[in-house]
């Protein structure tokens, strides 16, 4: 028997920082994103060893020891070990699980695609196809989260877990109390089209960890005299909703003012968003036809995402080629993490 499963990358089109405590308990927090072509994998294969063994295929790193009811989250691939020990704890006490893990993704670790996230959400979905477990989608997502934020302490918001799990173009919404409202958005198969026509994916070839970003964002929160930072987050989530309402109604132009809009007020919330990297590339784009460009993610590096006129899309490709980042053309996806059995 083999499980494999798969769950989407995302794009973080607008509301970004929002769904970060304690801002989004106070206030309440908003996010507009889009699943993409791009995945994190994971493959179970049981055994009868009497052994636990992680593979991250990608990091080039490994883990193994004797089957046990709980393994340290310390050293290499801890998000592994703190899915294993929460499945383990919630739905597998003194039972005997031996497998060899298998993992990795399209997008490297720090791209700012919620890559981490969502490779917690597709073990979790292997996890569940093995063992039959009884979790919907906002069960898994949360579940995701908790790992993450409470388990393991990295900081960070919830929408990677939601993407992950749910897929599609989606408007969440984000409160107190860890609510949270996923509303799937259907837009005409020509608006999507054209969205992925205008749709440029530049990797900078800077990774950063977002860890280190989200934490001077969120003591910026909870310094009083720190009115940029809520100013800011207020900023993203009117952005949040006018980017809403463009998409659905095919308002290309709003579309555009609206990513450029959002990564402005981002930029203020915390200083490591940006660098002169990021500003030089900004700028280059702009002068070679590029509309709209934004850091997906927390910032400081990582994927850019970049809207363009479609007609002048192919030698904004052609001239970002010439950098040294890696330009990639990807299309939305509607479906979440996925998994099946092989026998």
């Amino acid at each position: 028997m083999i499980i494999r499963s798969k769950a989407p990358l995302r794009l973080g089109l607008a509301g970004g920082g929002t769904d970060v405590s304690p801002y989004c308990d106070m206030y309440g927090g908003v996010i507009l994103n889009v699943t993409i072509d791009m995945y994190s994998y994971c493959t179970i294969i049981p055994t009868t060893e009497n052994k636990i063994e992680f593979i991250s295929q990608d990091l080039k790193k490994t883990f193994s020891c004797k089957t046990t009811e709980y393994i340290e989250p310390v050293g290499d691939l801890i998000i592994h070990k703190g899915v294993f020990n929460k499945i383990k704890t919630m739905f597998c006490k003194n039972k005997n699980l031996s497998f060899r893990m298998l993992t990795y993704s399209d997008a490297p670790a720090g791209s700012g695609l919620g890559s981490s996230s969502t490779m917690v959400v597709a073990m979790l979905k292997a996890y569940m196809e093995w063992l039959n477990l009884p979790l919907g989608e906002y069960d898994m997502a949360k579940l995701a989260y908790e790992i993450e934020r409470k388990d393991l302490l990295l900081a960070g918001g919830k929408q990677d877990q939601y993407a992950a799990t749910f897929g599609g173009l989606n408007f969440m919404e984000f409160g107190a109390n860890e609510q949270v409202i996923v509303n799937p958005l259907r837009i005409k198969k020509w608006i999507k089209n054209e969205l992925e026509n205008m749709l440029v994916l530049y990797y900078t070839g800077v990774s950063r960890e977002s860890a280190k970003i989200i934490k001077e964002q969120i003591t910026n929160s909870t310094k009083q005299q720190n009115i940029n930072y809520k100013n800011s987050m207020d900023e993203l989530k009117r952005t949040a909703y006018k980017m809403k309402k463009a998409i659905l109604q095919g308002d290309f132009c709003e579309v555009v003012e609206c990513l450029n809009h959002g990564w402005f007020a981002k930029k203020n919330s915390a200083t490591s968003i940006s660098n002169p990297h990021i500003d030089f590339l900004y700028d280059f784009i702009m002068k070679r036809g590029g509309k709209a460009a934004k850091i997906s993610g927390a910032g400081g590096g990582g994927f850019m995402m970049i809207l363009c006129n479609p007609e002048d899309r192919y030698n904004l490709i052609r001239d970002l080629k010439m950098t040294q980042g890696t330009v990639m053309q990807v299309s939305f996806t509607e479906r979440g993490a996925e998994a099946w059995t092989l026998y």
